[in-house]
């Protein structure tokens, strides 16, 4: 279906892609992995015509079922996209109409590639939802984007993609942040369109994933493929160091008590100390809907506690009022034994101090026109430090999170996604709190910068006794992570206890199920 020979792509002086070559055959999912930069989503765009204003592509062949694709106009072009090649983005929010219910946007792609009209259009839409595992259908195809959960938008965005039947299906990073279980249905809704006979190009960091769906993997680094082959000898018996650097990153239950980012044995960890946190029963409800019931968990000083749970399950909530952001309906927190309820604004700032937080979207966490040395000078200042101080202790803070003085001059923007992150913690720690609620701190980041921020939060607790509240979908990066678990479901916790313990023993039916639903390299 796809012959792709000695393909560069450049933009200006920088070549990005170097001369990669592979085949897709009908029926088959190759699966294209390496980290940010390494030019896969660029070779994912040019298949569709979509690599970019400015960009050169060059290519001794770009074939598409006998089809030449480098002599195609944007007219054919628009033919061949959406029609015969399907293309799934990662972000469904970003990727959908935020002003389009996403029945109109199925029905788009049916009215340009079918011949079908009227109630036979409308019919087919409520097919594909229900083909992709949507829930109501009917209900669905007439809401908004930001009406559905994650995993909805991201089927939605599926069906968006195969409604004109193409051959081929082009998905770029398809399960990154959902759920355990809805990355499940997902990996299991691509299978079936192999099943199909339709070829997949799936591109990943998450070799778990890849190793469930791809029947060969090609390992991008800097533009070229340094290893090729099927799945099971690439991830089973890699030959290339960057390939094994890649797995030796993936956090999981084997991996606790070592260090991803390198080879050198983990020092050992703090023993838990006195108790920073107190959650006592707490519940919220916004509009009728229970979000939070009877939530109650403690966390010590050292010590890192996980909460897991579908999208919609209190993870967020519990974090908020753990914040003070959000005050409970019932039941209380304490920080250091002091309760959020009833502090003046005075108060609550002091003790706000103790607990601060680090989220996953550091784009959207920052002033974008601020730099490095403003985003933690303000920081600083509210942390009581004096003016003259504050550029000196920005400098330690950023070679306590692996950075350094050259790093105060830039803006976000000019920083990785795994920079950005440690200057997200070394804010969080600017006020030197007690407690840092992580949510989601990893999730948007390649396995090998993951792996270098995982061993960053575990030396700043090894040096500093901070303690962690740890919200993640990742299975593995909680086990890794984690020395206890909350597993929520419909506001509740259902089951808590040693990560290992629950991990390996679930009790409770829906860790069971969310257990058996974490993609595995072990599968090949």
């Amino acid at each position: 279906m796809v012959r792709i020979e000695n393909l560069r792509v450049a933009f200006g002086a920088a070549e990005v892609v170097r001369g990669i070559s592979f085949e897709i055959g009908r029926g088959e999912c190759l699966a294209l992995v390496g980290e940010s930069g390494s030019g896969k989503s660029v070779t994912a765009r040019t298949l569709v015509g979509l690599t970019g204003d400015g960009a050169r592509v060059r290519a001794d062949a770009l074939v598409f079922d006998g089809q030449d694709l480098t002599r195609l106009r944007e007219r054919g072009w628009r033919r061949v996209r959406g029609g015969r090649i399907g293309f799934v983005l990662q972000d469904a929010l970003v990727s959908l109409d935020p002003l389009r219910p996403v029945g109109k946007e199925i029905a788009e792609v049916l009215a340009t590639h079918t011949d079908l009209t009227g109630d036979a259009r409308r019919a087919r839409v409520i097919e594909l939802l229900a083909s992709v595992g949507v829930p109501e259908p009917e209900l669905r195809a007439g809401q908004l984007p930001h009406e559905l959960s994650g995993g909805l938008r991201q089927r939605a965005l599926i069906a968006t993609a195969i409604a004109a039947e193409p051959e081929l299906v082009i998905a770029d990073e398809p399960t990154t942040a959902l759920d355990v279980t809805i990355q499940a249905q997902v990996l299991d809704l691509l299978a079936g369109l192999k099943s199909q006979d339709r070829s997949l190009l799936v591109i990943s960091h998450d070799l778990a994933v890849v190793a469930r769906l791809a029947d060969r993997v090609a390992v991008m680094k800097d533009g070229v493929i340094v290893e090729h082959g099927p799945t099971e000898r690439v991830l089973g018996a890699p030959r290339h160091e960057y390939t094994r650097r890649l797995l030796r990153a993936i956090p999981a239950e084997h991996t606790k008590g070592t260090r991803l980012s390198s080879t050198e044995p983990a020092p050992p960890r703090r023993p838990p100390g006195e108790v920073v946190v107190r959650a006592d029963g707490i519940g919220k409800s916004f509009g009728g809907r229970v979000a939070v019931e009877e939530v109650s968990f403690t966390l010590r000083a050292a010590e890192t506690v996980g909460i897991v749970g579908e999208s919609g399950s209190g993870k967020t909530t519990t974090a908020r009022i753990a914040l003070g952001l959000t005050e409970p309906d019932t039941g209380a927190v304490e920080v250091h034994g002091q309760r959020w309820a009833g502090l003046d604004r005075a108060a609550r700032r002091r003790l706000r101090r103790d607990i601060q937080t680090v989220y996953q979207d550091t784009l959207a966490a920052f002033d974008p026109r601020y730099t490095v040395a403003k985003v933690l000078a303000e920081a600083l200042a509210v942390a009581g430090v004096p003016r003259e101080r504050r550029r000196e202790r920005s400098v330690e803070l950023l070679e306590l999170v692996g950075l350094g003085s050259e790093h105060l001059a830039r803006r976000p923007l000019q920083l990785s996604g795994g920079q950005r992150q440690r200057v997200a913690i070394a804010r969080a720690l600017a006020p030197e709190p007690a407690v840092i609620v992580c949510d989601e701190p990893v999730s948007a980041l390649d396995v090998s910068v993951q792996a270098q921020v995982l061993d960053l939060l575990e030396d700043v607790q090894r040096e500093t006794g901070v303690a962690y509240l740890f919200i993640s979908h990742d299975l593995g990066v909680v086990h890794h992570a984690c020395d206890r678990v909350l597993v929520m479901k419909d506001g509740r916790v259902v089951e808590e206890g040693p990560v290992e313990e629950v991990f390996r023993t679930p009790a409770h039916p829906y860790t069971k199920e969310l257990v058996a639903a974490i993609p595995r390299l072990t599968a090949v």
